[in-house]
């Protein structure tokens, strides 16, 4: 689904002498020109801010419980750092980039959170030129203020959300999470409500309270989600991610090396007396082990799980600062997460950003009515008719978080059409990227026809009939689309 640039050139001319509608419009080439935005959400201490520095690189997401956890705050690629506060009353304010110990430390002098809009972070990362990253206040806060904001920035029924896409974090599956993500769904003018959430098992490393294992248990615990459907088509995926693990490894300092390398080298008696639990590993000991200083700091950044795994990572052959992060990352698994967001969310930002335009046209519309519209309510019906990529994304849901009507062979090639692995051609039709224009045809050819014999047949049950129809379009899809 895309939003054509005649569509948008008829919304300006029948509303040129309409300032209000100008500024709407502006606003809307801005968000059609940036990378897609992606909320992390979910309810108090799932670890939002964690994850966020993880997917970052660097810590800048506060992380206590001060008065930015309460507000709105954006992460944006700049070549300079800068924070800006954007105000209730309509004005901004230039705040101090204060940075002690590794970590952004956000100065709001006379303001509180009641007195912001959001906040915004402009920040040299890499990670940021692909994406917006938005940190939301936990839902279900003892503040109903500071919850309701998350609400209203991400399912409000009056406006669109401002993001695209949301990473909701799970600490264990509650009744509130299953209605925030049901909430999410929201409908787009003449079309189905459309998933575009990924759901991640945050603090997976606490998981069994932090034993080596933790990460084991915790993909065991999604699966269970995955067999029994317990999120019903509302997040693409649900991932385990030790947030706090990746968030420490992506910002491994030398010296933390230093001290899991010599954790490493002491006795294995020693070392697991000293591993056995939090409270043991921070009390004083005799040298050679590390004094209790650098021990209590390591876990304060690593947790006891990631002390555990560092440890043991050294001592299976990690031998730089480089390599005991990159397998600490690993372990994680936060690369899966950013895998997932390459995948569903940055390839399709074209679809997502376009479903966020027509909800703004059509709001515009309603607003402020005004004769000649008729011409633009049949082009947003157009473009609303064809997002054949949003009903992927609902498909995608259904096939992996429930059961599926098709044949486990059937499902593993379905997934892959409609884009579960990525929306490239040799994705989609699993070859080579050096495949020709004809071996593409060919194998489009193929697996249309025997999709639509499948969806043909007289014992088919309707809702497999549906997803039959769906794949083939996808298949179809796949020689217009760019290699």
């Amino acid at each position: 689904m895309t939003v054509t640039a005649e569509l948008l050139a008829d919304v300006r001319a029948v509303y040129a002498d309409d300032p209000i509608a100008g500024r709407i419009l502006d606003e809307i080439d801005t968000r059609l020109r940036e990378p897609v935005r992606i909320a992390v959400a979910g309810m108090v201490k799932a670890g939002k801010s964690t994850l966020l520095n993880a997917l970052i690189g660097e810590e800048i997401a506060p992380t206590d419980a001060g008065e930015c956890t309460r507000t709105v705050i954006w992460y944006r690629f700049a070549h300079t750092a800068r924070i800006t506060a954007f105000l209730c009353d309509g004005s901004t304010r230039r705040m101090p980039v204060i940075r002690r110990e590794g970590r952004i430390e956000f100065d709001l002098g006379t303001l509180s959170a009641a007195d912001i809009e959001h906040i915004e972070v402009g920040w040299p990362a890499e990670a940021l030129r692909s994406h917006v990253l938005i940190d939301t206040p936990g839902i279900g806060s003892l503040s109903v203020g500071t919850s309701a904001l998350s609400r209203r920035f991400l399912t409000s029924a009056d406006t669109p959300s401002e993001a695209d896409a949301v990473i909701y974090l799970l600490r264990h599956l509650h009744a509130v999470d299953l209605a925030f993500l049901e909430a999410l769904r929201g409908a787009e003018p003449g079309v189905a409500p459309t998933v575009n959430a990924i759901a991640v098992l945050s603090r997976s490393d606490e998981i069994g309270s932090g034993r080596i294992e933790a990460l084991l248990s915790a993909a065991r615990v999604v699966e269970r989600y995955r067999r029994e459907g317990v999120l019903k088509g509302l997040a693409l995926a649900v991932v385990p991610v030790a947030g706090l693990l990746a968030e420490a490894a992506r910002t491994l300092r030398e010296e933390e090396f230093a001290v899991f390398r010599a954790l490493a080298g002491l006795d294995r008696a020693e070392r697991e007396r000293l591993l056995i639990s939090a409270d043991r590993f921070v009390q004083p000991r005799p040298a050679p082990v590390p004094p209790a200083a650098q021990r209590r700091a390591l876990l304060e950044r690593f947790g006891v799980f990631g002390v555990r795994l560092g440890a043991t990572l050294v001592l299976a052959g990690a031998s730089t600062s480089s390599e005991l992060a990159s397998r600490m990352v690993a372990q994680s698994g936060l690369r899966e997460l950013e895998r997932l967001i390459a995948d569903q969310f940055r390839s399709r930002a074209a679809a997502l950003k376009s479903r966020w335009v027509l909800q703004a046209l059509e709001s515009l519309l309603r607003d402020r009515p005004r004769p000649g519209v008729d011409r633009i309510r049949h082009g947003i019906e157009r473009a609303a008719a064809n997002a054949h990529e949003l009903r992927e994304l609902n498909l995608l849901a259904r096939l992996r978080t429930r059961d599926s009507p098709l044949a486990a062979d059937e499902w593993q090639e379905a997934v892959r059409i409609i884009g579960g692995e990525g929306v490239t051609r040799a994705r989609r039709l699993d070859m080579s990227e050096s495949a020709s224009e004809s071996e593409v045809r060919a194998r489009v050819g193929e697996i249309v026809g025997r999709w639509r014999t499948y969806s043909e047949s007289p014992l088919v049950p309707r809702d497999a009939v549906a997803v039959y129809q769906l794949v083939v379009r996808s298949a179809e899809g796949v020689l217009t689309s760019a290699s």
